[in-house]
């Protein structure tokens, strides 16, 4: 009897702050067995996938592990994520899985943004309401949230590669992430219908995804710009509105 009321007490405490801590399975578990420089490849892991969890560029997570072809990793094989390896990689190739992600505001920005320069003209991929702007704090927004109706169309901010089209993302839902130089990535998450394959030529302006809400809780679009693997402020490289 007096287990069953400790485990009630429990319970209740646990239930006190009217939410539940939601654990991160993807990262925490891998990393806590592992060192925190280290990760254990999942079923369902992309060299691409990995390197854009943890803001790399996939060129140096492929170096520093001695990877020679980033389409062939394995489960299980534990990849470093700082230093400097010459392990080479198996060659068992694997694919995703799909995630979820809940939307989290972050308030609007109180200077003016300075304009960056690339090599080429962005453009925005949704004309939706911003949600959410990017934010350079730490868990903060990693990029725009937009909001719009279900099935609207997603259109490429600019002329690139599809590198990535898939769920395996914790967060991010159905996911298309397009590499448009040696430098930059541009991401679309939460899709309902990805409409593009990796590998695919794609350009400005073209219909690559329907909006959704696919690892989201609302109806929306995360876009993020990514320099050298680590995100940046999409709004200063996407023309005024």
């Amino acid at each position: 009897m007096r287990l069953m009321l400790l485990g009630a007490v429990l319970l209740l405490a646990g239930c006190s702050t009217g939410y539940a801590p939601v654990f991160d399975q993807s990262l925490g578990v891998a990393k806590r067995l592992l060192g925190s420089d280290e990760y254990r490849v999942r079923s369902g892991d992309t060299l691409m996938a990995i390197a854009f969890r943890f803001d790399m560029d996939h060129r140096k997570l492929a170096s520093i592990n001695g990877i020679e072809d980033s389409d062939l990793i394995y489960a299980g094989q534990v990849l470093k994520l700082k230093g400097q390896s010459v392990v080479k990689a198996s060659t068992k190739p694997v694919r995703a899985k799909p995630a979820q992600r809940t939307l989290s505001k972050v308030k609007p920005a109180a200077k003016a943004l300075t304009p960056a320069v690339s090599a080429f003209n962005w453009q925005w991929p949704h004309s939706g309401k911003v949600l959410a702007r990017y934010s350079s704090k730490e868990g903060g927004n990693k990029g725009l949230d937009l909001s719009g109706r279900l099935g609207d169309p997603i259109k490429a901010a600019a002329p690139g590669q599809v590198v990535y089209a898939g769920s395996g993302l914790l967060g991010y839902g159905n996911l298309v992430i397009i590499s448009h130089s040696q430098d930059y990535l541009s991401a679309y998450a939460h899709n309902s219908n990805i409409l593009v394959k990796e590998n695919q030529q794609v350009q400005a302006g073209q219909k690559i995804a329907e909006l959704g809400s696919s690892g989201a809780t609302v109806p929306m679009l995360h876009f993020e710009i990514r320099k050298d693997g680590k995100p940046v402020d999409p709004q200063r490289y996407l023309p005024r509105r």
